[in-house]
């Protein structure tokens, strides 16, 4: 952004979320002098910094969820929303697949999303390198799961040295086993991690985006446009006592336990990602082993 006027003899602006100044002469200072810092103008740029952190998180999130709900995207919405930096960074480099009009993905057209323009549509660079525009309607943002050739996606990104600021292509993802016998052996993979403090393990999973209620982390995913809610007990009472998390479990959004059957590959995956999560913040004993 721009130098604003602070007193006769400085001005400010905002770097990197920072605010920084300058003398009349335009030399850039190394601190902020103390006699701005309680001025109108500074503290007006610390709270427009706060702000933006909190709309760029926001923003990412608002993305992650059109992506782990593999939502119908208008291109209209992505063309509108491009002139936002928060919005742009979270969206750029994203896998696209344009919906055609029967709703069905033309994965054959995916690409790296690199612009949107109102009256060209989305630019995109496809597997082979070339760059090209989608003018669908819709787009979709799928979940890895549902991407084929995951493998040669991610070889390809890497190749471009893309950087995803919502993680998709580079998301951990976790296949849903075939047989109802093998999901239920992988439901308690990850319980058993025992935390010193209950609050420690509400911290992670709040910091995560994790819901945390009545003694369990959950986080909700939809499947096919269906909600299904994914949920590790991590224990309830007083924050300071030690706790150990459960195994996963799938309920509806009423609460009610959802056959194995009917979960899919999103939900499972993105339940064991949060499960496995939870599993890492686990304490270490003194044998530097993790309990």
């Amino acid at each position: 952004m721009g130098w604003l006027a602070a007193g006769a003899d400085y001005e400010v602006s905002l770097e990197r979320g920072k605010v920084i100044a300058r003398n009349r002469q335009g030399r850039l200072l190394k601190g902020l002098p103390k006699a701005l810092r309680d001025t109108d103008v500074v503290v007006g740029l610390r709270q427009l910094s706060e702000w933006l952190k909190r709309h760029e998180v926001s923003c990412r999130r608002e993305v992650e969820q059109w992506m782990v709900r593999s939502l119908p995207v208008p291109t209209t919405v992505i063309c509108e929303v491009w002139a936002d930096e928060a919005w742009r960074t979270s969206l750029r480099d994203l896998v696209v697949v344009p919906i055609d009009g029967a709703g069905r993905w033309d994965t054959d057209r995916a690409g790296l999303l690199r612009d949107a323009d109102p009256e060209k549509g989305l630019g995109v660079v496809d597997l082979d390198g070339e760059s090209g525009r989608l003018t669908a309607v819709q787009v979709v943002l799928p979940h890895p799961v549902g991407l084929p050739d995951l493998a040669d996606l991610r070889e390809f990104a890497a190749d471009l040295g893309v950087r995803q600021e919502t993680l998709q292509l580079f998301r951990e993802v976790w296949a849903l086993p075939e047989s109802l016998d093998e999901r239920r052996r992988d439901l308690p993979r990850y319980a058993g991690g025992r935390y010193k403090e209950l609050r420690h393990v509400q911290a992670r999973a709040t910091s995560a985006g994790y819901r945390v209620q009545g003694g369990a982390a959950s986080v909700r995913v939809w499947e096919d446009g269906v909600p299904m809610v994914a949920s590790v007990w991590i224990g309830e009472g007083d924050p300071l006592y030690e706790t150990e998390i459960g195994p996963l479990y799938f309920t509806d959004p009423e609460g009610e336990a959802v056959a194995l059957a009917a979960v899919g590959p999103v939900a499972w995956s993105e339940g064991m990602r949060m499960a496995a999560n939870l599993h890492a913040g686990r304490v270490v004993d003194e044998d530097g082993e993790r309990a």
